[in-house]
């Protein structure tokens, strides 16, 4: 249980994920497609080991969410790219293909950083970035002119951290640096990646 008023920042793991085109769907839909997304997403992570114990209250964008992870030695982010982020790629392709009428595609965001807290939740320079790279017009972009249902943006200092080094199941090429964005007055770099549902063991179960 995180200190709501605790005065010091707390290092957590952003993951986020937005929906691509929920201004276009009525309030009925975006009823549903929320209840898909959120399932999805927890599945995703709980099938790699991420469980309530280990994530913060949820920070709802009211068309996507942001899941704050604790740090644990369990839980590298090499698990959240490799691993956490394919699976959900996958079982959004799933549901797609089980519900053609009502599709959902999102684009994704992991970055890390110190978060704050008061009573009313979470806040920081961690949220900005995620929030910023999520709505990238570039990144909206990358999930237009692609057929599967997520795409990726990390954060650059993620990319140094862990992308770069080539760890398993995350390849550095398949990264490109398309995204820029402005906090305050600083430039942010975000690279892309496009997962390929088509090459992933599905739990169709």
């Amino acid at each position: 249980m995180v200190n709501a008023t605790a005065r010091h920042p707390l290092y957590r793991i952003a993951l986020g994920v937005d929906m691509e085109g929920s201004t276009t769907r009525s309030n009925q839909e975006k009823a549903t497609l929320r209840q898909v997304m959120y399932g999805v997403l927890m599945d995703a992570m709980a099938l790699h080991g991420v469980g309530d114990d280990d994530i913060d209250r949820l920070v709802d964008l009211g068309d996507g969410v942001i899941v704050l992870i604790r740090p644990s030695d369990r839980l590298p982010k090499t698990v959240l790219l490799g691993s956490v982020v394919p699976e959900l790629s996958g079982l959004l392709a799933l549901h797609n293909a089980r519900r053609p009428d009502l599709p959902l595609r999102l684009r994704a965001v992991v970055h890390a950083g110190e978060v704050h807290y008061d009573e009313r939740g979470q806040y920081g320079e961690l949220l900005d970035v995620s929030c910023r790279l999520l709505d990238a017009p570039r990144l909206k972009l990358a999930l237009r002119e692609t057929t599967e249902p997520l795409v990726l943006v990390v954060s650059d200092d993620l990319y140094r951290a862990v992308v770069h080094h080539g760890y398993e199941g995350i390849s550095p090429s398949a990264f490109a640096p398309h995204v820029n964005v402005q906090i305050g007055y600083a430039p942010r770099q975000g690279w892309v990646h496009v997962p390929d549902s088509s090459s992933l063991h599905r739990r169709a179960g």
